[in-house]
């Protein structure tokens, strides 16, 4: 086989084990076991190896001695430093995404801010988690910057695997979660400086962790998610 038909093997081989971990088929711990995967895809195990390599890279895999590949743990502890990670990517995303976003995205946007308003309080927080992320992924969807958005998708990713234990809506912020998504929405929509939006989602973000950490894992600290000075 060529060096070209491999890498594009390695390529389905990476696509499909990723959307796999994301939509939670292979959970947390799942161990990856090369010559199945290969079987399952119909393929060597060589392009397979390389798409864990990959995943691996991105920390959505580990590797141990002994053991093999397994689906990345994230713990309370890491949930911190992921969002950080998350707040500052994502508040770039979204100020460049802001002159691309077309009035359909907007609608969408508030629709989906009304399905938790209407929601509250009793909103399963499963399916304001979910809600939650499609609203801010229809805001930063447009992003010109591949690289930022795909950095962003596997940190989200990385995320996903965390027990439900670990994150949920805090009682008293849902209502605050609203209304700051209804403030950034009216600056996307009215043509905000790029500024003001990155600040604006990282004030969003930090808040809600900030909260979330405060009730469920006193015992990581406090999360001061870095914003830009103007905030």
């Amino acid at each position: 086989m060529s060096p070209a038909a491999d890498a594009s093997k390695s390529q389905i081989a990476y696509r499909w084990i990723r959307e796999r971990i994301a939509t939670g088929a292979f959970g947390p711990g799942y161990r990856l076991v090369l010559s199945a995967l290969a079987a399952e895809l119909s393929m060597s195990v060589v392009p397979v190896r390389e798409a864990v390599r990959a995943l691996t890279a991105e920390r959505l895999v580990t590797f141990e001695r002994h053991v093999g590949a397994r689906v990345a743990l994230v713990d309370g502890a890491q949930y911190r430093f992921a969002m950080q990670t998350i707040s500052m990517l994502e508040g770039a995303a979204t100020a460049l995404a802001a002159p691309f976003l077309t009035a359909e995205d907007i609608a969408r946007a508030r629709e989906l801010n009304d399905v938790v308003r209407r929601g509250l309080p009793d909103l399963d927080p499963r399916v304001f988690r979910a809600v939650n992320q499609e609203l801010h992924r229809t805001l930063y969807a447009r992003c010109p910057n591949p690289r930022l958005l795909e950095l962003l998708g596997a940190e989200w990713i990385r995320l996903g695997n965390l027990p439900d234990s670990i994150t949920g809506l805090v009682a008293g912020r849902a209502a605050a979660v609203v209304d700051e998504h209804a403030a950034l929405i009216d600056l996307m929509e009215s043509g905000a400086a790029a500024d003001t939006i990155e600040r604006a989602v990282r004030r969003h973000r930090a808040g809600s962790v900030t909260a979330d950490l405060a009730v469920r894992h006193p015992e990581t600290g406090s999360c001061e998610l870095p914003v830009p000075e103007g905030a």
